[in-house]
């Protein structure tokens, strides 16, 4: 622990790692609770993996990655959207063929890229200690887009996840809220990346929301709740990988595994005591 400390103190590396874990932590506080209540972890899976493409095709020609990464999210989110809307009978088979295609084409334009970059692959499985000022910029707005989007159409997304047909009965534009909804969490991926990688971010958008959910009374605890999770779980992992030199982005994942584990366990154990009327 006073290694770490020595470190963060003195290395802008470890300075960085902090503060994106910290902007992570809002992001995926905020948009996981979404994603947890209205139930849904694998269309946020297919935007992750779909980002990889968007990844790949933007450093080869000579952009930066993160800038493809928002554009692909986007754009799968758009498109998953509404297959979910108009087509839902076709909707896991349209996440799972931009889970693949997006996953490959990454792949393919990595692998054809001069002067390939072992870098982008970490991609994958998330490098926090590597991230740099500008992509911490970049992040801080989305974070900040996330924040401002969420207040001003919080009553939107609570009707739309909770009572969606009530809603539209209501005259709430359904279709409009839940395309703005899937946009911010693809945006929450993209920031969610620069932590764990791809392959984990699924964990780390709905692991800190789906502890809360124990106990938090309402959908805004719930969200200042797992974003402060979120920093927990960010901020252990790094200390805790920093001395054996394991990963960060998975150590970060089995910290808030184990956390969660634990809630349900306490949770289990509470509810059995107290029984159902409590």
């Amino acid at each position: 622990m006073l290694e770490f400390l020595d470190v963060f103190i003195n290395q802008s590396f470890m300075q960085n790692a902090v503060v994106i874990g910290l902007l992570a932590s809002v992001a995926c506080g905020i948009m996981g609770t979404y994603v947890v209540v209205r139930r849904i972890v694998f269309i946020s899976g297919g935007i992750a993996h779909t980002v990889l493409g968007g990844m790949g095709i933007a450093y080869y020609y000579g952009h930066n990655p993160i800038h493809g990464a928002v554009v692909s999210a986007l754009a799968a989110a758009l498109i998953i959207g509404f297959v979910s809307v108009y087509y839902h009978e076709h909707e896991d088979t349209l996440i799972g063929a931009l889970w693949a295609v997006g996953m490959a084409v990454g792949l393919l334009f990595i692998y054809k890229t001069p002067g390939y970059n072992v870098d982008l692959m970490s991609y994958l499985f998330g490098n926090i200690l590597m991230v740099q000022g500008e992509s911490i910029r970049v992040l801080a707005y989305l974070d900040a887009l996330i924040i401002v989007s969420v207040v001003v159409f919080y009553k939107r997304f609570l009707a739309v996840c909770f009572d969606e047909e009530y809603s539209q009965l209501q005259g709430v534009g359904v279709v409009g809220t839940y395309l703005l909804l899937l946009c911010l969490i693809a945006l929450t991926v993209v920031i969610l990346i620069q932590v764990v990688g791809i392959i984990l971010v699924i964990a780390l958008l709905t692991l800190p929301a789906a502890t809360a959910r124990y106990y938090a009374h309402s959908l805004v605890q719930m969200m200042v709740l797992a974003s402060i999770l979120g920093a927990v779980f960010t901020t252990t992992g790094l200390v805790v990988s920093y001395q054996p030199n394991l990963p960060a982005g998975a150590t970060i994942i089995v910290v808030a595994g184990i956390a969660y584990l634990l809630a349900t366990i306490l949770k289990g154990v509470t509810f059995r005591f107290r029984g159902p009327r409590d």
